[in-house]
């Protein structure tokens, strides 16, 4: 049996990741009960035919006694189940902007609680999920559809067995990705933008690759980053990690971090069988 629970802040995208679930198949429920968590997986597990089943379901800010996630969740790891918990979030005046577009209402706010004030109140209401979370995600930059990918690719379809591996590029200057579990800084490497033949062109472009490719120092940062990599993954593996997203940054997120986003996804696709590649800033 599979069980993914997901959670996360309001307008974080919930939504869209559970119908993007029940796309591929899972039997998804919203706005579940934490408390009866237990009681669903292990009903389940006592029907023979449901054995193999794949269940999602969404907790949020309305559910009462969320203070007992942690205990039901230890509970669960106990039982014959593959649990995953994605906990989907976005910056607060991100949330904001969603909400005043939509002109939803936030299920924290009341005639003494603003918008801004809810959002706010909810993520300490969500801590106990947050803190136990295999996979963070950042929906800030995303789209419904790229947040749907995500979904597809790094859970549904995620049928290897092993950790899973994110390599992401991105530009300082749009801030850094809240969900990245490693980031490195690549902003004293050559920079191609200087070259005005190359300013135009992105890491991926084989003009690019090639000036960086000549750079000793490039080398340098790519042999310390992959054996830092390589020393330390096994280690978050064995200690039942499922996700990790290593973000790659430069000035702009365009030449060095792509560049070195693409050569360490590569060096990394041949040691394990979940990996993949995303670039914030070009990938739309």
């Amino acid at each position: 049996m599979k069980l993914v629970v997901i959670s996360g802040r309001s307008g974080s995208g919930k939504s869209t990741a559970l119908n993007a679930l029940e796309d591929a198949g899972y039997n998804c429920i919203d706005n579940f009960p934490v408390v009866l968590l237990q009681s669903l997986v292990h009903n389940t597990l006592r029907d023979p035919s449901q054995q193999d089943s794949r269940l999602a379901v969404c907790i949020d800010a309305r559910s009462r006694d969320l203070e007992r996630f942690p205990e039901i969740l230890l509970s669960i790891d106990r039982m014959d189940v593959d649990c995953q918990v994605i906990y989907l979030d976005a910056r607060s005046p991100t949330l904001v902007k969603r909400f005043s577009e939509t002109r939803r209402r936030h299920p924290l706010t009341n005639a003494d609680t603003d918008l801004r004030q809810a959002i706010d109140a909810e993520a300490q209401v969500l801590e106990a999920i947050a803190d136990l979370a295999d996979l963070t995600i950042d929906s800030t930059q995303l789209s419904s559809q790229a947040l749907r990918d995500s979904i597809s690719v790094r859970i549904a379809e995620k049928n290897a067995p092993g950790i899973s591996l994110l390599f992401r590029s991105f530009g300082f200057k749009y801030g850094v990705p809240v969900d990245a579990d490693q980031v490195f800084d690549v902003r004293c490497l050559p920079n191609p933008h200087w070259i005005e033949d190359l300013r135009p062109l992105t890491g991926k472009d084989p003009a690019v690759a090639e000036y960086l490719q000549n750079q000793p120092l490039v080398s340098d940062m790519f042999r310390d980053i992959a054996t830092y990599l390589t020393t330390w993954i096994p280690k978050f593996e064995a200690n039942a990690r499922l996700y990790i997203t290593v973000a790659i940054g430069c000035t702009g997120g365009q030449h060095r971090s792509v560049y070195l986003t693409e050569r360490l996804a590569a060096h990394f696709a041949a040691q394990f069988e979940n990996v993949l590649v995303r670039h914030r800033e070009i990938d739309g």
